[in-house]
């Protein structure tokens, strides 16, 4: 489940593994590991992964199905601001 997330993830935000191995400051070897569940991310990578991608680690991991888009540490008016993006995005659909 973890690697397919990264894998996911990382094709929606228009990243190679090379360009995101350069975010994370690892190898696109240490990505291809990921992805493949060849070897799992260390809990500081795991922390970094749910940052680069602002999801939580849960999400991450399959334990909710949910992406949740971190606003930690926005001003309140930057917040109700993209509440209504949000908003405004699923009158599109």
């Amino acid at each position: 489940m973890l690697g397919t997330r990264i894998k996911e993830l990382r094709k929606e935000f228009g990243l190679s593994q090379v360009e995101l191995a350069t975010r994370m400051e690892v190898t696109k070897q240490t990505i291809s590991n990921w992805e493949n569940e060849n070897i799992q991310p260390s809990i500081d990578m795991l922390v970094g992964l749910a940052n680069v991608f602002n999801v939580t680690t849960d999400y991450l991991l399959g334990l909710d199905d949910v992406p949740r888009l971190s606003i930690e540490g926005l001003p309140l008016s930057f917040a109700a601001h993209l509440a209504q993006i949000i908003e405004d995005f699923r009158q599109l659909e």
